[in-house]
């Protein structure tokens, strides 16, 4: 016995894990799909956080009406129409001596608004198809049944305006008809109406009132995008509400001191530039003095890398803020860096395209996509430059024939000063700038740059930059 109630309880178990597992997989299916739909954005989260407890307080004060208010005035007009009928067929059986029953039916016509007949005595009609959400039909047929209670026939389906009843008395059927509105609230709609345009007329306020509140944080997150990118916010003003305001100014504050301490590098950086010019220069000018051999051309060369060296540690920590955006076509600037490389022994290939005309800083671009046609044709026999777009983004495909880099470590080349000697050929020189530098334009410009496999064999650098 207690082997089976083991058993019996590790069923259970079971089974109750196996409906919690359900269950939490039908809210995960459920909420993911739920986000899928749900807006991305403040101003339509606003006018859902707006629009759903209207619409809600709505639904349930409609419901309300409907089942409380409509119903109530329905079953006591269906009451009246109802108890009417009962006062006419009591008249009709107690007093008998009536002539022709005509006092009575114009007593019905001219005091109730009833139109009775009296037809020969036969069967009912079939009983016809009952609507199943017409509270008419369902209200004033358990009224009949209660205040009448003899057999009957009622016919409430379609448009019109009038309602049939047929009552099967003890000689005769009496037949009447009456006009729906005393038998059923037909003004509720009116309600529906004004319920549903005064909604409507909120929502239309609310989305006035939340764009107006929207704009100044979209103005304040375009001005933060301009500001990473290098552009003129001369036009822009706090303004809105009162957070929106602080946050707008705290920004501005921000960014004068970033302003400010970038015009102070740059003035740093200025002046060494110019001091370690000048040693440089010295150099040069002392060893053109000396006698030509093999010692002096190596030092030579010294000079010549230290002096890269230094462009690229000064281009690196000046960036490219102080620069302008022009339009510029983005095939010409690829075919003269094309050109310059061929001039220097390199191997490649533009392969042509329409002009591409796009807004960007000139000099900061042409340093990024010659980095990376640098980076390609020095450890390569070959490399290809391909440019498209659609629209919206401009994408550089730079491909070359070398041996790559290892999927693991390419994020790790874009860190300054990484040298991956491993991968490539340890002879060539450099400071481990040139990749950092190219990300950080292309990112300055909202773009990106990242490290593929190639399908020459060797490593593809793709830039993509906002048309």
């Amino acid at each position: 016995m207690a082997v089976l109630n083991d058993r019996k309880g590790t069923a259970k178990r079971t089974i109750a894990r196996r409906v919690s597992a359900f269950l939490f997989i039908c809210w995960t299916v459920f909420t993911q799909t739920l986000k899928k739909f749900m807006p991305r954005g403040l101003y339509g989260r606003s006018l859902l956080i707006f629009i759903t407890p209207m619409v809600v307080l709505q639904s349930v004060v409609a419901y309300v009406f409907m089942e409380r208010h409509w119903e109530t005035v329905t079953r006591r007009l269906s009451q009246a129409v109802s108890r009417d009928i009962s006062a006419i067929i009591t008249v009709y059986e107690n007093y008998p001596h009536l002539d022709d029953y005509e006092t009575l039916i114009s007593m019905a016509r001219e005091d109730l608004n009833l139109a009775v007949s009296l037809l020969p005595s036969e069967d009912l009609p079939p009983a016809g198809p009952k609507p199943f959400f017409d509270l008419l039909d369902r209200t004033l047929t358990r009224e009949i049944s209660e205040l009448v209670g003899k057999p009957f026939w009622i016919d409430t389906v379609g448009r019109s305006n009038l309602i049939e009843i047929r009552i099967k008395l003890e000689n005769s059927v009496m037949r009447v008809i009456a006009q729906r509105s005393q038998a059923y609230a037909s003004n509720s709609h009116i309600f529906l109406i004004w319920m549903v345009g005064t909604s409507l007329v909120l929502i239309f306020v609310a989305i006035i009132f939340l764009r107006n509140q929207i704009k100044p944080i979209q103005e304040l997150a375009d001005a933060a995008e301009s500001f990473g990118k290098g552009r003129e916010l001369s036009e822009f003003k706090p303004h809105g509400a009162s957070e929106v305001r602080q946050a707008a100014a705290a920004f501005i504050d921000m960014r004068e001191r970033i302003e400010r301490q970038i015009e102070q590098r740059t003035t740093m950086l200025s002046g060494v530039s110019h001091d370690l010019r000048t040693l440089i220069t010295r150099f040069r000018l002392q060893l053109a003095l000396l006698e030509d051999s093999r010692e002096t051309r190596d030092l030579i060369d010294d000079v010549d890398e230290m002096q890269g060296m230094l462009e690229d540690y000064l281009a690196f920590a000046r960036g490219d803020q102080g620069e302008q955006e022009k339009t510029v076509n983005i095939v010409a600037l690829a075919r003269n860096i094309r050109k310059n490389a061929v001039v220097s022994g390199a191997s490649i290939r533009l392969h042509r395209s329409n002009p591409i005309e796009i807004t960007v800083r000139a000099g900061a671009v042409t340093r990024c996509v010659r980095n990376l046609v640098d980076n390609a044709v020095k450890f390569s026999d070959h490399a290809e430059i391909k440019i498209t777009t659609d629209g919206t983004m401009l994408t550089i495909l730079i491909d070359d024939d070398g041996p790559g880099i290892p999927a693991d470590e390419r994020e790790d080349v874009f860190k300054p000063f990484y040298r991956l000697d491993q991968a490539r050929n340890q002879d060539v020189s450099g400071t481990g700038l040139g990749l950092a530098i190219a990300r950080d334009i292309a990112r300055g410009h909202g773009g990106e740059i990242v490290l593929q496999d190639s399908p020459l064999g060797g490593l593809r650098a793709v830039l993509t930059l906002p048309v």
